[in-house]
């Protein structure tokens, strides 16, 4: 199906998982703006508030947990390129984390390669994290989230060598931008300017890599017309700053460019466990990207709505 040569004015069909959240939103707006018509798949549950500026311009599939019904809504949907963003991440797991751990990032993302599979959809960008590389490892997962999603990229190659897939798996760092409701680093920071709540944080040597979102949207729709023309079967690429920071130095820039101090003490509280101190360095670059927003101009237009309620 994805073989099939497009007709003169016609639209790429692009299939989303993750749209409702903050990086699979920001990437439907981008492919709606570059004209694919665009289809996500949602969960019976799932909020879609942030998809309501765009809701006419897309189609909705919800998922209800069927492999079945995951079939039924590719083949309904009839992608071109699927992007695969859903998951669900936590830097620390509880006992009782596991099973939604393995349900929302290995059993949903195999009932997707199957109907992808079945419906002979073949083009993939997949989405993983640099957290699956600890101290610069060739594998070497910080946490069972990081491990979830080296085993789906393990599955992958069953279906890679059984089915024909062409997959880009982009690795993603740390990431950020305007509007971000996320309860991420540069969320936390601009709360903790506005309120000036002191804030307790580790000694701070150890070095954040952050990537704006533009820059992000940009990596995934290089991506899409890369996986269509390449002959490798899967690659994965890191999608990095080039320029990881120590979250000390990081914090002066922010003083230095928002103008705003920041009550914060280095030292209050210890390192989490397996704390990366180090960023992935031994990535494969995506031809054709670079980040082009600064940091510093990053951080200014980086601040949340309804920041008091972060």
């Amino acid at each position: 199906m994805s073989d099939i040569s497009l007709k003169t004015g016609e639209k790429r069909i692009a299939l989303v998982t993750g749209a409702t959240g903050y990086i699979g939103s920001n990437l439907t707006k981008r492919l709606l703006a570059e004209g694919w018509d665009v289809h996500v798949v949602v969960r019976m549950n799932s909020r879609l508030d942030t998809l309501d500026a765009i809701r006419p311009s897309i189609t909705v599939h919800q998922h209800d947990g069927s492999t079945n019904n995951m079939l039924r809504l590719v083949r309904d949907a009839r992608p071109e390129v699927v992007f695969h963003l859903a998951s669900l991440f936590l830097a620390q797991h509880r006992p009782e984390d596991v099973a939604e751990l393995i349900s929302s990032n290995l059993l949903f993302s195999t009932q997707l390669a199957e109907a992808m599979a079945a419906n002979q959809v073949k083009h993939l960008i997949n989405t993983s994290t640099s957290w699956q590389h600890y101290e610069n490892a060739e594998y070497n997962p910080v946490n069972l989230y990081a491990a979830t999603k080296q085993a789906f990229e393990d599955i992958l190659a069953y279906y890679i060598e059984a089915h024909g897939f062409k997959v880009i798996t982009l690795s993603l760092f740390d990431t950020y931008g305007p509007n971000d409701p996320r309860a991420k680093l540069v969320s936390l920071l601009w709360r903790t300017a506005v309120t000036q709540k002191p804030l307790a944080m580790s000694p701070g040597e150890q070095l954040i890599d952050l990537v704006h979102i533009d820059d992000v949207m940009s990596a995934y729709t290089i991506a899409a017309n890369t996986s269509l023309i390449q002959e490798t079967s899967h690659t994965c690429y890191g999608i990095s700053s080039g320029r990881p920071r120590r979250l000390i130095d990081l914090v002066a820039l922010f003083e230095r460019v928002t103008k705003l101090s920041l009550p914060i003490t280095f030292g209050g509280r210890p390192y989490r466990d397996r704390e990366v101190m180090q960023s992935w360095q031994d990535y494969a670059s995506l031809p054709g990207w670079s980040p082009r927003i600064q940091l510093s101009e990053g951080l200014v237009t980086g601040k949340p709505q309804n920041i008091q309620s972060l």
